[in-house]
């Protein structure tokens, strides 16, 4: 077994690395750049190295700095996570010629599943059931259309390269494959620096289902049963499960003898994940074997009670398979689910900051957390969103279910905006509760999936009217010295009568003048329709509370930031913003503008100054985190003019372009 390695990644993977590494007594050197000098995986690490600035491509993609860096720290191994250099055959190939081991499959496995095309065309020859499409080398778009034409629409057009939902475009119309496939080729190759793609039929009510393998240098090949990922939004998972509802033991030994072949084919070694397209009737097709670990790996540890790292580091010290196919078992059920900073309720958009407070769930026998932040770091525009992955293990699949929701519900996020939410309705909805799975589920439950625009029920309101009180008097008295002036005390105390204060809240757009009278555990709110509501019970100064309201008990944590309260409780995250009565009304923004919603790079200008566009109108495309944005126009109107130009990078709330109404000015960003 090797004595050090060295982590070629960073976030909750390179975490996760170290964490086995540990346990097993080997030492761990981290990689990090300008932007994550600070990062928890550098923090866990025996030793850290910097590689360079931010961007990926001059730091983590760095392939000859790494192993550099292993080469002087005297790793004897590298282990590349997932994604940046993990599946790249070069990569690999210049490890072996170091001297240092790769921690991963052999390099002709990697050159050959890094081409969908020619991964297709090797399936076929080994008998693994393929969709129906174009693989070949012809890139021409008025070929690939006729391509699409043929196979019948929709159709999926795919980066042959890639992954991970980037570069993938469903196509319903022949009317919409160019422009599709125009998008598709530009992501593609921003990504993966490579645009070239495939075009396949689109399976309807498909379910994406992925067998786990693991291969050694001795022959031995297995697999660790399956994962359904079918819940997915632009083609990227965000929950996962394991085994796959609905599985029958017929079904799950032919996708797992197709995905042991695969292995095969190819002369695999180390862990591997052949994924399938499964349709309704029970068929199923070979669509791509990635090479490397997945993001969804600990589904399978919980089920199988395995530790897959360990069985990579295993595996690359030349060590044999631990075990043999008929000693693994299913035990019980699993969820993962992927706590990212995102706004869902606004497209998805990336969120940066600093998690100014970050609580997640304790882990224990029923919860695991794979984080690879912690309090106080920061969700930079550099890099993926993602906070933590939250995966919880039951005897079946209604226990976990349960165990989600609760999970879902102790995180608490201050600082960026979380699909925390989204993800609690989400596992809620009748589709997702009673395993109805396909890759169409979210897009199928948007009604349910929609946040919740009434204003909070009264208790809630009365319940931040105080705790904004609290917040507020606890200000006051902190100046205080060791000799207390009673008319530094600002309690309101008065001789005749109760004291009341007004606190104006606001919350998504509703907005409620209330008054709080009281203090010492007893309070008494009167509300906008002057109804009263008795608040009795504890409210701490670290922001926990426990009171009574009416017949509601009410418990969590309030946490302040600037003017917002925060306030996690059973029923979910409320946002209030308290109101300054003498502030008076902002100064209004700059009239017209519209502003990038995220930092990020200008791909494509859209319209012509001076055009007149519909509301709902592609205005401009840009690119962040991998990912193309398309902000379109807020409602009809006139593009005066751009504030950008192609390739420019803009920062979060940069004016983009100039938009009028009528000759009046529109403050929306889309």
């Amino acid at each position: 077994m090797f004595s050090k390695i060295l982590i070629a990644n960073r976030g909750e993977i390179a975490c996760r690395v170290i964490a086995t590494c540990r346990r097993l007594g080997i030492a761990t050197v981290a990689v990090y750049s300008d932007a994550d000098a600070q990062a928890r995986h550098v923090r866990l690490a025996d030793e850290a190295v910097h590689i360079g600035p931010a961007p990926a491509a001059e730091s983590y993609l760095r392939g000859e700095a790494i192993i550099t860096a292993a080469r002087t720290c005297g790793a004897q191994a590298i282990h590349p996570g997932y994604g940046f250099l993990s599946e790249n055959a070069g990569f690999a190939r210049a490890c072996a010629q170091a001297g240092i081991t790769f921690i991963g499959p052999p390099v002709a496995a990697i050159e050959a599943m890094g081409s969908k095309s020619a991964a297709k065309a090797l399936m076929g020859g080994a008998g693994v059931p393929l969709t129906p499409g174009y693989h070949g080398d012809n890139q021409e778009p008025a070929f690939l259309q006729q391509q699409a034409d043929a196979i019948g629409y929709p159709v999926l057009i795919k980066a042959s390269a890639g992954g991970g939902g980037k570069g993938m475009r469903r196509v319903d119309a022949a009317a919409d494959f160019a422009a599709a496939l125009a998008s598709c080729r530009r992501e593609a190759a921003n990504a993966f620096g490579d645009d070239h793609v495939l075009v396949e039929k689109y399976v309807l009510s498909p379910r994406h289902i992925e067998i786990q393998v693991f291969a050694d240098n001795h022959g031995n090949v297995v697999h660790l049963f399956e994962r359904d990922c079918s819940v997915q939004r632009r083609h990227q998972k965000v929950l996962e499960e394991a085994p796959a509802p609905g599985m029958t033991p017929e079904r799950r030994a032919a996708m797992g003898a197709a995905a042991v072949e695969a292995a095969r084919a190819v002369g695999y070694a180390g862990a591997g994940t052949v994924e399938f397209i499964a349709a309704p009737d029970g068929s199923f097709y070979f669509m791509e074997m990635n090479t490397r670990l997945q993001v969804e790996h600990p589904v399978t540890e919980l089920i199988t009670g395995l530790d897959l790292v360990e069985w990579q580091l295993r595996v690359a010290a030349g060590q044999p398979l631990p075990l043999r196919q008929e000693q693994l078992q299913i035990s019980g059920h699993a969820i993962e689910a992927r706590l990212y900073a995102e706004d869902a309720d606004h497209g998805f958009l990336p969120s940066t900051g600093t998690l100014q407070h970050l609580r997640l769930p304790t882990p224990g026998a029923h919860v695991r957390v794979d984080a690879g932040v912690e309090q106080g770091d920061v969700i930079s525009p550099w890099y993926d969103p993602m906070i933590a992955k939250l995966i919880v293990w039951d005897v079946d699949r209604d226990a976990a279910l349960r165990r989600m929701d609760a999970a879902l519900a102790a995180c608490q996020v201050v600082g960026v905006t979380t699909n925390a939410g989204f993800l609690r309705r989400l596992v809620s909805t009748g589709s997702f509760a009673q395993a109805q799975l396909d890759t169409a589920l979210i897009e199928r439950e948007q009604a349910a999936l929609q946040v919740d625009d009434t204003p909070p029920p009264a208790p809630v309101w009365a319940l931040a009217a105080a705790l904004a009180q609290v917040q507020q008097q606890a200000g006051h008295n902190s100046t205080s010295t060791a000799w207390a002036s009673p008319w530094q005390a600002g309690d309101g105390w008065r001789l005749h009568g109760q004291a009341q204060w007004p606190v104006t809240l606001q919350h998504a757009g509703h907005q409620q003048p209330w008054g709080v009278a009281g203090g010492n555990g007893r309070w008494q709110l009167s509300g906008p329709d002057q109804t009263g509501i008795a608040l009795q019970g504890h409210i701490g100064s670290d922001g926990h509370f426990a009171v009574q309201a009416g017949s509601g008990h009410w418990q969590g944590q309030a946490v302040w930031l600037g003017h917002e309260l925060h306030l996690f409780c059973a029923s979910g995250h409320y946002r209030f913003t308290r109101i300054d009565p003498l502030a008076g009304q902002a100064a209004a923004a700059h009239g017209g503008d519209l502003t990038a919603p995220m930092p990020g790079r200008i791909i494509s200008l859209l319209v012509a100054p001076g055009s007149d566009v519909q509301a709902g109108q592609a205005l401009l495309v840009m690119e962040a985190m991998k990912m193309e944005h398309t902000v379109h126009a807020p409602r009809a109107g006139t593009v005066t003019g751009y504030r950008v130009v192609v390739d420019q990078q803009v920062a979060e709330g940069s004016l983009l372009l100039d938009f009028n109404t009528d000759g009046q000015a529109n403050s929306s960003a889309a």
